[in-house]
């Protein structure tokens, strides 16, 4: 080959030898793009591979001889389209949500798990502040809890309404209000644990406990009545699932600020990039367990009056997600 001459003869040369190839990778790149790497037959798929690495290797020279611009660009282009034809993972919508439940999902939550416990953590420390703060004075109560979310149970309600309410709550009619209500409170409070991970966990973290405190000075409201069983009953059959979702938020935006103070031997920004993939999974978990829950929450709680049958169901929905989150995505290993 060539090369010599002025760089416009040297990449009019370059070109017409190679031309012919680029336009058949271009036509197969182009069908694998409108219809599939399914469609091609096993020639073309064939053909698709070797082009791709000839191309390549033009690249490459005609990077290394300086050829005009315009080559450049259009050899970039075609090999860039060329290597998601041949690498890109080809699934259907179905084949990547599927791959996400079986897969994705249960390996970034096994894989952060040391900061999903810190979250669990936080919450069940702060629940046991609100708890212990309540007996020293209910007036802690009102601090902790938001006036909207109390739906005036507090200290000055007589213990006769509060069994009511965990008995007969809202009635039939306001089952579709209220499950709204506490879908839209979960999930902004699983997004700010989340988003404020990255502020070098710290807000996520006092978040999360702030969160415990509510819970705790609720509980502790119910048991100074004498209502404890009944209370962790109500809050069994959707707190499982909800409050699992807020600490596996937290878990994502904890593992986000790691990265910004621990990045290691990469960049900040990299090492964000790099926990973002098992962080961002972690919080579409969280997102699907408040649906869960806030189906549970308007519905399954009014529907299931029993007691027993409300700590069974609760739980049991717990146990549910905690095999998913361990079974899932392992790799089996046949005998030989």
């Amino acid at each position: 080959m060539d090369l010599s001459g002025p760089p416009l003869i040297r990449s009019v040369r370059f070109r017409q030898e190679r031309e012919a190839d680029w336009k058949r990778l271009d036509e197969l790149v182009t069908k694998t793009e409108r219809t599939g790497v399914h469609s091609l037959s096993w020639a073309e798929a064939q053909s698709l591979a070797q082009l791709y690495q000839k191309a390549s290797n033009s690249l490459s020279v005609a990077r290394e001889i300086s050829l005009d611009r315009g080559l450049l660009t259009y050899l970039e282009a075609l090999v860039a389209r060329a290597y998601l034809a041949v690498y890109a993972p080809q699934e259907t919508l179905g084949g990547l949500f599927a791959r996400f439940f079986t897969q994705g999902a249960p390996r970034a939550m096994r894989a952060c798990w040391p900061h999903i416990q810190l979250g669990i953590l936080c919450m069940f420390l702060g629940a046991a502040l609100g708890y212990g703060l309540y007996f020293q004075d209910t007036a802690w109560y009102n601090t902790f809890m938001p006036p909207r979310l109390a739906g005036g149970r507090g200290p000055g309600a007589s213990t006769e309404y509060l069994r009511n309410v965990i008995y007969d709550e809202h009635g039939w009619e306001g089952l579709g209000s209220f499950a709204s209500f506490l879908f839209s409170h979960n999930t902004r409070i699983a997004i700010f644990v989340f988003g404020l991970g990255a502020f070098a966990a710290l807000p996520a973290i006092l978040l999360t406990a702030y969160n415990g405190t509510i819970l705790g000075a609720f509980l502790a409201l119910h048991v100074d009545r004498g209502l404890g069983w009944d209370v962790g009953g109500w809050l069994s059959i959707h707190g499982v699932t909800e409050i699992s979702a807020i600490c596996i938020a937290a878990g994502g935006g904890i593992r986000l600020g790691q990265a910004v103070l621990f990045p290691g031997q990469y960049t900040r920004r990299d090492a964000l990039w790099i926990a973002g993939r098992d962080a961002v999974k972690l919080a579409i978990v969280a997102a699907i367990m408040l649906v869960a829950a806030a189906i549970l929450e308007g519905f399954g709680r009014q529907l299931i009056q029993d007691m027993t049958a409300r700590y069974v169901v609760g739980w049991g929905m717990g146990l549910l997600w905690l095999a998913w989150f361990v079974l899932g995505g392992r790799q089996r290993h046949t005998r030989l």
